[in-house]
């Protein structure tokens, strides 16, 4: 009988370590559940944190771009005035060089293909 009591209690100790490793189980279960939740609340945070800093990049670089627009556009108006007022000063002068410019050009375009 003193077996029968020995393996009763065997039984029931197993039983016990059975209920507690499921116990173990389900809390580990939670806390990591827990832990990937705090960590993909971190990474979001992190990735709304890279886009509004890539955001104001792309402003200061589309600002930028719009300035550098402006100043070469001003600038070519400038130098398409000068040219226009030039020629006009000087309309013989500045055919001339035109058909000079022409003349090497054709030359140098005809030469290449020989």
């Amino acid at each position: 009988m003193a077996t029968t009591k020995a393996r009763e209690d065997v039984k029931n100790d197993l039983k016990t370590l059975k209920e507690d490793l499921k116990t173990v189980v389900r809390e580990e279960k939670e806390n990591l559940k827990a832990k990937a939740s705090e960590t993909e609340g971190a990474v979001r945070a992190k990735a709304d944190e890279a886009r509004e800093r890539a955001r104001g990049y792309y402003e200061q670089a589309r600002v930028r771009s719009r300035e550098y627009y402006d100043d070469a556009a001003e600038r070519f108006d400038e130098a398409q005035r000068y040219v226009t007022e030039r020629v006009q000063e000087r309309p013989v002068q500045s055919t001339a060089i035109a058909l000079g410019v022409g003349v090497v050009i054709g030359l140098l375009l005809g030469g290449r293909r020989r």
